[in-house]
């Protein structure tokens, strides 16, 4: 790690808020104006064993039946669980930083795909920077699918050769339901504690990522969300969100940090879908 690693955090954290508002920007602009995005800042209590807080941003609109998209910068020492799920908090004395953008959009069309990325920063008793991005449709269709990996895949390129198939296998392998045996959507790419010894490079891909996200997804949406649909589209979509509870409750390691950091539920939640059946 070097002396200048606490400065990542807040370089990375001002790129995370500019993303954070571009978004947003956008998924209101695919309701027209109709529906705008509500605020919430929050921080930790100043006594509290942890440091810093967030600004959630959520809207409920016509074309998002929820869209959550956070930022979060917090540090101090793990819990014990926390350090058990930081690769080098234990060798650090639990201390840690951590900062990040977590989005997931559920449109009300079952047409248009749950979308979900996050990207963080993460800095123990060594730094690197993870990420993932990845496509949940209740109705699959081939051209979304091509179109949301052709985006990570020029990221990828970008970054190395190889870099695309790596991480989109990683992301088939994370994003997988064991107990039904199904994968929860048609993937996207995923990567953890990457550290190449080059930070600029490293940072410049995660960015490239959430680049091609703001490209790629609103796109798919803007072309499904005026689709006409009915009760069996319906059903299949709100099936297909509980099988997206399913992993984000028992699975997913951004809800399990956040349970073990003991960060704002609300904001570690904000997952979960408005409606789900099963």
């Amino acid at each position: 790690m070097t002396h200048d690693a606490p400065d990542r955090a807040s370089e990375a954290m001002r790129w995370f808020t500019g993303l954070q508002a571009r978004l947003c920007t956008r998924f209101e602009e695919l309701e027209g104006g109709a529906a705008r995005f509500e605020s919430t800042h929050w921080s930790k209590p100043a006594d509290h064993r942890l440091k810093g807080g967030g600004h959630m941003r959520m809207l409920r609109g016509a074309v998002f039946e929820k869209a959550g998209v956070n930022v979060s910068h917090v540090w101090g020492r793990a819990s014990d669980t926390g350090m058990a799920q930081l690769s080098g908090a234990e060798s650090a004395g639990g201390d840690f930083v951590a900062c990040g953008i977590s989005l997931v959009l559920h449109p009300a069309n079952p047409f248009a795909p749950t979308g979900h990325m996050n990207l963080r920063y993460l800095r123990t008793s060594g730094e690197w920077v993870a990420g993932c991005a990845d496509l949940t449709p209740a109705i699959p269709f081939d051209e979304d699918t091509a179109q949301f990996h052709a985006a990570l895949r020029a990221a990828c390129d970008r970054y190395r050769p190889g870099a695309y198939d790596e991480y989109r296998e990683w992301s088939d392998r994370y994003f997988f339901l064991p107990h039904r045996n199904e994968p929860r959507g048609v993937g996207g790419v995923f990567f953890d504690e990457l550290a190449s010894g080059d930070w600029a490079r490293d940072f410049a891909f995660q960015r490239d990522v959430g680049e091609a996200f703001l490209e790629a997804y609103p796109a798919i949406v803007a072309r499904r969300a005026r689709m006409p649909f009915g009760d069996a589209e319906r059903k299949r979509q709100l099936v297909k969100r509980g099988r997206y509870v399913e992993f984000n409750l028992v699975f997913d390691r951004g809800t399990r940090f956040g349970f073990a950091t003991d960060a704002n539920p609300d904001a570690y939640l904000m997952s979960l879908p408005p409606l789900a059946a099963w």
